[in-house]
């Protein structure tokens, strides 16, 4: 099968002007990705996702773009205004909805919500969903999440209301210890006044967001909704009125269906006794190694 280069928007952002330069330079020189790799010593799936625009280069690739091109410096200044963006073009504008919200409301079912993390469990995350990334990459991508939840600890914070699928508690990122940190964290940001936190166990049985990832409300100063669902790969934007209103009665009803942010704290401690108890040794095992 032809491998077909993904399609790039040079003017979405000075993130993606960068990727669109150097396919453009790279084509010119007669040069595929592999041979550009190895002439710059760089990884070649690193420089395919800094082209589409989805990770940012290190420090030392523009200098190195610019000897191979002769390009005059021209990725040096294109470098210096991308890092002013650590987020994909794609998921910019949400990024920018988000600050804005007056109230911001989120069922999440895989994982932890990115407004929620700990550092560790967003590190652990992203080591699962970009395995083949370099370690700077990761640590980048982990300090744009955590950045992003400095709005919850505004002077004026957005009201936030998170629901969160039971198997976010029980499934394990990073082992036990970083599942009891995070769902330490949970705890502590649940007695803030501005958030509540609610968890849909699963004995509610079905309900409209089985097939989704997360579906997110953002009232918006102005008035207006705008809804926003993200799959593992994609997300979409939703801003026609009658989207808007199927998603919010989608969301009022799983609000319905979870339990009281009270009995839900009460869950998420039992969870965390349980994820204590997986790495200490049970009684077979003392007998074991006595014996």
């Amino acid at each position: 099968m032809t491998f077909q280069p993904r399609e790039l928007f040079p003017d979405r952002s000075a993130r993606d002007l960068f990727g669109a330069e150097v396919r453009r330079h790279r084509e010119k020189a007669d040069m595929s990705l592999r041979r550009l790799s190895e002439v710059l010593n760089y990884s070649k799936s690193h420089l395919a996702r800094i082209e589409a625009a989805e990770s940012l280069p290190y420090d030392d690739l523009p200098a190195k773009l610019d000897a191979c091109f002769g390009t005059d410096g021209l990725f040096a200044r294109l470098h210096a205004l991308a890092k002013n963006e650590p987020f994909p073009g794609k998921y910019r504008r949400v990024v920018e909805i988000e600050s804005r919200a007056v109230v911001i409301e989120q069922y999440i079912s895989g994982s932890a919500s990115g407004l929620l993390q700990t550092p560790k469990y967003a590190e652990s995350l992203m080591r699962s969903v970009h395995p083949h990334a370099p370690h700077a990459e990761i640590e980048a991508m982990v300090k744009a999440r955590v950045n992003r939840q400095a709005l919850l600890d505004r002077p004026k914070p957005p009201r936030c209301w998170f629901i969160l699928d039971e198997a976010v508690l029980r499934r394990s990122v990073g082992g036990p210890e970083v599942m009891r940190d995070q769902l330490a964290s949970l705890i502590q940001r649940g007695t803030e006044s501005h958030l509540s936190i609610q968890v849909l166990p699963f004995s509610a049985g079905e309900h409209s967001e089985m097939l989704g990832g997360a579906l997110t409300l953002y009232t918006m100063p102005e008035g207006p909704q705008v809804a926003y669902e993200e799959g593992s790969r994609s997300g979409s934007i939703v801003e026609d009125r009658e989207g808007v209103a199927v998603r919010r009665e989608n969301y009022d009803l799983l609000r319905a269906m979870a339990l009281s942010p009270r009995d839900s704290k009460a869950m998420i401690r039992a969870v965390m006794k349980d994820w204590t108890h997986v790495d200490q040794p049970g009684p077979e095992h003392c007998r074991v190694a006595q014996e």
